[in-house]
């Protein structure tokens, strides 16, 4: 896996105009120019947040990712809780010890800090 290629990738489309101009003329061409797995590329072309968040993407870049596909934030959080539970565990990054029953949990103590207020 080239969670590092991937992420390059994201974070050039979340800053520089020229490259989300190209992205959506000639994505293939794009995707191209970086060291990624077919199951990478298609998670970005997809796209698909869930898979890409199992893969270790980074949530502040791949919030932008979502933000550029025009992806609400709510759906955005659902895709991820989604991909936790299609794809299993998130592979590698920061995220790594995160699973599915963690969300649940840290979704739990979130609404219960809402209620006691």
């Amino acid at each position: 896996m080239s969670l590092y290629q991937v992420q390059k990738l994201i974070y050039q489309l979340n800053r520089d105009p020229r490259t989300r101009q190209r992205y959506a003329e000639e994505r293939h061409a794009v995707l191209g120019e970086y060291d990624l797995t077919p199951e990478e590329v298609g998670a970005l072309e997809k796209p698909d947040i869930g898979l890409l968040y199992v893969l270790g993407v980074n949530g502040q870049l791949l919030m932008h990712f979502a933000a550029l596909h025009r992806i609400e934030w709510t759906d955005y959080l659902d895709r991820m809780r989604q991909g936790l539970k299609a794809y299993g565990p998130v592979r590698e990054g920061v995220y790594a010890a995160t699973g599915y029953e963690g969300i649940e949990a840290h979704d739990a103590r979130l609404k219960a800090e809402r209620e006691a207020r």
